[in-house]
């Protein structure tokens, strides 16, 4: 019965590395230090929700990139026919296409052919191998060419100027020393970056989202300011402003005289006798030969200091430029010069990066939430493991044993890996508890009922793991396959609770078949036990036999009645939207001396013309909630609105949580959500399908979606906030849902082959109370579980575990009353009957019903 000796060696390998790999987590960071340098000394990361920080998604605006590409794709093409001495008429570019018109037809043929190297296929560098064509060349009946530039090239381009663009802003967020951002990419166009500590984020975005492209252009005297502004610049010539209020005109040459690339030196300092701040620089050697050639002919000509499109000052050249150096100045701040350094050090950015997201948690949000997660976390797994103890006596003991080592195995697993613990994660891991409280109730339960089919007890634990097995992977795999789902369609903190529930299944299904069946093997080979160990009093529910399904019709009708009522009230009234589905703000505040006054507060915003500011008191006295809906001018907008309630606010009130989502994002999380839904159910009901019949798939299905459809009216006649956190409480329904509903079809499948003329209502009421002292007893430890949750987890937490305590009810329910009359409707006929050594195995191990 026992494992073999090298089997329990790598069993307690495993939990010993992984009590070493969470030991750090209990240990502080003085005490780590002294300790020998082969003891782990990694901690578990917290998400920016637990310890506070901030986090900001851009967005690069492709239309920049294009007009960038086009722009010196049109330079290219007028410099390759000067070059090969075409005379042409007409160059413009619209779009992504180039046109103009070739004067001499005869040069038509040269023209194409100067153009030429523009078709030439670009290495794309990708780690296959391949190449793009950036550029394709038409030409009509009248002299006229076309130089169209493809998709996949701007495709290229686009990826080429992100990657720039990563590179750029991870230079810049350098200069934030005292803190460490995290930066990735995500999608084709995103950047989401997350600062840990960093409460106030404004100098972040300020250093983020703008393009930083400094040039020095020659003023143009080919004609007055005044004539170019009310008509057209000059060839070449190009109408810039100042940053003054109001701005002057400046027409500057289009062509710089050099750029920030031209710059090998740039240091910061402050005029003494003018108490100003400036930017010193050194211009590169070649640089500094070609500014001496044109300062010779042009030595008083002034010079615009251009910065990002507007003129920061102008000034004679050899004023500038004396001797290859010169000093900028402008109107400039101590912290506005140190941000201009930053912009100039790190390049200018490709395209201009838009925020598109920000959600902010102050580290006091963060401290609270620590300690409301410890709080239900602690009274969920006390409750679960008094609750076992009480049922299973000796038995509950060595589930709690295995409890608290798969938790041990989750936190070492999430330190190995660099998962970070978010809120929701921890929602998760209470979760998992209940979970795994599941596995240990399924095999107990099959153990019982090989013990009293007769047989030694040995024989018994042997069977009763064996049966299990197929139930418990069969259940969780259905969870599993909605976390993979959260994992790809979530962000932030809801990956955070993907991950957590993804590793806290893996851990679960190792600890139930590995350390579980040791302990229990160990336990009766030591006391030589002839029965099952004292203690177990789940006994009270053998020899049920309730008559399910002689109301199936009348529960079919109510629930169909239930189920139209919230369709209907989702037409009519519909549900409250959080901003990640329909864009706008979310802010939490708390006064920083006495009581919040939301009346005064909703006054003070009124003035700000947001339109229909929702203020609310938030937990207590102190704190208060603001909603601000979508504003309307796009993801610029939504930035304005924090920027005015900050300051109309930050005096009176600290700033706990900052929560803003653009249009953009909103959009494309609406559009996530309903894909990963639905990709979810169909992944779980092809699951279904090949493990079983195809109506056991149907019926799975449809209770889940009766459980899907009554948390929506759940939401809708409460008017909770539907977000991401609502979609992914609803998936990980929808996986105890499957869960609960696979443990009695796996009973029916086993009974379908025990008794194939057993008629089918029959045989289901046999298999529901065979199966119900697991179904009550683990319904009762994650009712517990998201009980403890909902009253200590803080309000963060409490609407999904108020969605995940609705949702276990009405999951318990619909594995009997849903499910399980769907076979009957759709007259699911006997399974085949085993045949050779199967059917003598099963023989073998048969228990009565």
């Amino acid at each position: 019965m026992l494992y073999s000796r090298w089997k329990n060696i790598v069993i307690w390998l495993v939990v010993l590395a992984s009590i070493l790999l969470a030991a750090p987590n209990l240990i502080s960071n003085n005490t780590l230090s002294s300790l020998p340098s082969w003891f782990p000394a990694r901690k578990m990361m917290l998400g920016l929700d637990l310890q506070g920080g901030s986090h900001v998604m851009l967005k690069m605006e492709r239309f920049d990139v294009v007009q960038a590409r086009l722009e010196a794709a049109v330079n290219d093409v007028g410099a390759r026919l000067r070059d090969a001495g075409i005379a042409y008429t007409g160059l413009s570019g619209v779009n992504q296409t180039i046109s103009f018109h070739v004067t001499d037809p005869g040069q038509l043929d040269a023209a194409k052919a100067a153009l030429q190297p523009l078709t030439t296929p670009v290495a794309t560098g990708a780690w296959i191998g391949g190449s793009v064509v950036e550029a394709r060349i038409s030409d009509d009946a009248e002299g006229g060419l076309k130089v169209d530039l493809t998709n996949d090239g701007m495709k290229y381009r686009l990826a080429q100027a992100l990657e720039q663009s990563i590179a750029v802003v991870q230079a810049r967020a350098a200069e934030l020393p005292e803190f460490v951002p995290q930066i990735e990419r995500q999608g084709p166009d995103r950047i989401v970056v997350q600062v840990p500590g960093l409460v106030d984020p404004q100098r972040l975005k300020s250093l983020l989202n703008q393009r930083g492209a400094l040039s020095f252009h020659l003023l143009d005297s080919s004609m007055p300011v005044q004539q170019a502004v009310d008509g057209t610049p000059p060839p070449g010539g190009n109408v810039l402003y100042s940053m003054d209020d109001p701005p002057t005109p400046f027409l500057v040459q289009r062509t710089a005289l050099f750029a920030s690339d031209d710059l090998a030196d740039l240091s910061i300092s402050v005029d003494a006798a003018k108490d100003e701040p400036g930017l010193n620089f050194r211009l590169t050697p070649p640089a500094s030969e070609a500014v001496a050639r044109v300062t010779a002919e042009n030595a008083t000509r002034p010079v615009a200091v251009v910065f990002d499109e507007q003129v920061l000052q102008t000034v004679p050249l050899n004023q500038l430029i004396t001797n290859g150096a010169g000093r900028i100045t402008g109107d400039l701040s101590v912290e506005g010069a140190s941000d201009m350094a930053a912009f100039i050090r790190s390049g200018p950015l490709p395209s201009t990066l838009t925020v598109v997201e920000e959600r902010t948690a102050g580290s006091g949000l963060g401290a609270d939430s620590v300690r409301a997660a410890l709080i239900a976390g602690t009274i969920a797994a006390i409750a679960v493991v008094v609750f076992m103890i009480a049922f299973y006596g000796t038995l509950g003991v060595i589930a709690t044993i295995a409890l608290i080592v798969n938790l041990i195995m989750i936190i070492a697993l999430m330190t190995l890996l660099g998962a970070a613990l978010t809120l929701p994660g921890v929602a998760g891991i209470v979760l998992i508890i209940g979970m795994a409280v599941d596995s240990n109730v399924l095999i107990y339960e099959r153990i019982r009922d090989e013990a009293r089919g007769g047989g030694s007890v040995t024989q018994a634990i042997r069977r009763g793991f064996r049966r299990a097995r197929i139930a418990i992977i069969d259940a969780n795999m259905t969870a599993l396959i909605a976390a993979v789902v959260l994992l790809f369609i979530g962000s932030g903190s809801i990956r955070g609770f993907a991950v957590t529930l993804i590793i806290g299944i893996l851990t679960t299904v190792f600890t139930a078949f590995t350390l579980t069946r040791w302990m229990t093997a160990a336990l009766v080979h030591r006391r030589q036990h002839r029965n099952l160990p004292k203690g177990i009093r789940t006994g009270i529910f053998d020899g049920t036999n309730i008559a399910f399904m002689g109301i199936r019709r009348t529960i079919f009708l109510i629930s169909g009645a239930v189920m139209i009522l919230c369709t209907i009230g989702y037409g009519t009234i519909g549900m409250n939207l959080g901003i990640d589905f329909r864009g706008g703000s979310v802010i939490e505040a708390q006064a920083r001396q006495g009581e919040a006054d939301i009346v005064d507060i909703a006054a003070r915003l009124g003035e700000l013309n947001l339109a229909d500011i929702q203020v609310e008191h938030y937990g207590n006295a102190r704190n208060v909630l603001l909603r601000v809906p979508a504003q309307g001018g796009g993801e610029n907008a939504e930035q304005s609105v924090i920027t005015l309630v900050r300051g109309e606010l930050e005096e009176s009130y600290e700033f706990r949580r900052v929560e803003v989502v653009g249009p953009s994002v909103s959009g494309q999380l609406t559009l996530q959500s309903t894909f990963g839904v639905l990709t979810a159910l169909a992944a779980i009901l092809v699951y279904i399908w090949v493990r079983f019949a195809w109506q056991f798939a149907i019926g799975a299905i449809i209770a889940t979606l009766h459980d899907v459809i009554l948390i929506i009216g759940l939401f809708v006649f409460t008017g909770m906030d539907f977000n991401l956190t609502s979609v992914a409480a609803i998936l990980t329904v929808v996986g105890y849902s499957l869960n609960d509903t696979l443990v009695v079809y796996s009973r029916m499948r086993e009974n379908l082959r025990r008794y194939p003329q057993m008629p089918l209502p029959v045989l289901i009421d046999t298999s529901i109370n065979q199966t119900l002292s697991r179904t009550i007893l683990t319904s009762a430890t994650a009712l517990m579980a998201t009980a403890a949750l909902y009253l200590f987890g803080g309000g963060a937490l409490q609407s999904f575990a108020l969605v995940m305590f609705f949702g276990i009810v009405v999951a318990t329910f619909s594995s009997i009353y849903i499910a399980a009359p769907v076979l009957i409707a759709f007259r699911l006929r006997s399974l085949r009957p085993l045949r050779g050594r199967a059917a003598r195995r099963e023989a073998a191990t048969r228990t009565p019903a």
